[in-house]
């Protein structure tokens, strides 16, 4: 049973689906927003209540420098609980974490979960909501082994 979701966001449509299915089975699963401060439009948009343009993304998350759309906002703002953001030395940390513990290899806008899943911040809130059983969706298949090598 999960207590809670870490989803990334870049446009919005994966969280706007995740949240909308998994409301539909249990609306008391907390959904947690993950985004690069490098292209964090969702999390101010979410703080000013209304779209804020994604004008210079800068971060090693490539999936995630889109723009959040007018479609999926609204969706975001009413089902994700919170937006927390992590630097690319964090996405960095969760990427060498998944290599060494489960041997696969991920993109760095999946990386975003993972680090957002070991940040202090996401800690306390788990804490603080007595979040127990937490899932990370571990998106995408652009990884370009060229960048990748250059992380480490």
């Amino acid at each position: 049973r999960l207590d809670c979701v870490l989803v990334p966001i870049g446009g919005g449509g994966m969280i706007s689906g995740i949240a909308l299915s998994t409301m539909n089975f249990n609306q008391s699963i907390c959904m947690i927003g993950c985004e690069p401060y490098g292209a964090d439009d969702a999390y101010w948009s979410k703080m000013k209540g209304e779209i804020v343009p994604q004008l210079s993304p800068n971060t090693i998350a490539d999936g995630l420098r889109t723009s959040l759309g007018s479609n999926t906002f609204p969706i975001i703002q009413r089902n994700v609980q919170q937006i927390i953001r992590v630097t690319d030395e964090e996405i960095i940390e969760g990427l060498k974490t998944i290599y060494e513990r489960l041997k696969i290899v991920i993109e760095p806008s999946a990386g975003v979960g993972i680090a957002v899943l070991m940040s202090e911040e996401f800690k306390a809130f788990a804490t603080e909501h007595n979040l127990k059983n937490v899932g990370v969706i571990l998106c995408g298949g652009n990884v370009d082994l060229s960048v990748l090598k250059t992380l480490f």
